[in-house]
């Protein structure tokens, strides 16, 4: 009796498994399992980004608040610093330079506030989301979500210190003789689509930051020299009068140049409506539009590989 119990373990032990014979990926496959980090479709990461909406709105406010928490004047600095760089562009471009040809002070003030404001927001997000990644690797590290959560919220928050500056930039408009219009509200859809254009660089820079972090002390140049060629200080057209007629109309179609040419002919009375670009609001869509979707490709495409050495 033993030796035939013996000889039927041996039997059974000996008989072949169905997994006999297949691969580790067969297998993980066949069991439903997946590699630990590993990309998602791109549906199922956009529903996982949705289903962290709230961490990625806490986590703007908590950046937008602890930025400036050692300074005296906290908050306030959210407006200084783009109102100081205006006084210091109206000093040097408006009143040495004579940059706002063409303009009466009365609308090259609020035209000169309104581009640094704008401008800003875009330099912000852009600057931000260099960093997003290499900055927070102990967060990329030590817990699992969608890494576009980051470049995200950065741009969130500075939509939010553009709002809370839209105060400030709304008193000086109406100080210089331009009174709240409908016109004023197309302002929410400018920034709507700049909002959508500044996420998408935002989620490009991340992704070229997280492997270059050297990148973030280049690109202070290179945002300089975009504000120089968007018309922030002075009208494109006007200034490059002299000039090539294809120089102005390929500046007045940048991006930056798009969303405060907008803003500027939205809020300011007297803004001459030639200063725009033919088709300006579809020029403006586009910009979002192209940059919003490649910027959010871009980065899912290398989502398993940020925060690995």
């Amino acid at each position: 009796m033993s030796d035939t119990t013996h000889d039927g373990a041996i039997a059974t032990s000996a008989r072949p498994s169905p997994d006999d014979g297949l691969t580790p990926a067969e297998l993980a496959a066949k069991y439903g399992l997946s590699v630990s980090g590993a990309r998602p479709g791109l549906v199922e990461y956009v529903r996982q980004l949705w289903g962290r909406r709230h961490f990625i709105l806490a986590f703007s406010q908590a950046k937008l608040t602890a930025q400036y928490s050692q300074a005296k004047l906290g908050q306030l600095w959210q407006v200084a610093t783009p109102l100081l760089n205006a006084l210091v562009y109206y000093l040097i471009f408006g009143l040495i330079l004579g940059a706002g040809r063409g303009m009466e002070k009365e609308v090259y003030i609020p035209f000169l506030v309104t581009g640094v404001f704008v401008f800003t927001f875009t330099q912000t997000s852009v600057m931000a989301g260099v960093r997003a990644i290499s900055g927070n690797l102990g967060l990329v590290r030590a817990l699992h979500f969608p890494r576009a959560s980051l470049p995200i919220s950065f741009a969130l928050q500075q939509l939010q210190q553009l709002l809370f500056s839209m105060i400030v930039l709304v008193l000086i408009v109406v100080a210089f003789g331009s009174y709240p219009s409908l016109s004023w509200l197309l302002v929410l859809p400018a920034l709507g689509l700049q909002f959508v254009f500044n996420v998408g660089m935002a989620l490009i820079m991340a992704r070229m930051g997280s492997k270059t972090p050297d990148l973030a002390q280049l690109m202070p140049f290179i945002m300089r020299t975009w504000m120089y060629g968007s018309g922030v200080m002075f009208s494109i057209k006007v200034m490059l009068e002299d000039k090539p007629a294809w120089i102005a109309e390929v500046l007045m179609y940048n991006p930056a140049a798009i969303y405060m040419d907008l803003i500027r002919f939205a809020l300011i009375d007297g803004y001459d409506s030639s200063n725009l670009p033919t088709h300006v609001w579809l020029a403006g869509g586009l910009w979002a539009l192209l940059l919003g979707v490649a910027g959010f490709v871009y980065f899912w495409k290398a989502e398993e590989r940020y925060g690995r050495g």
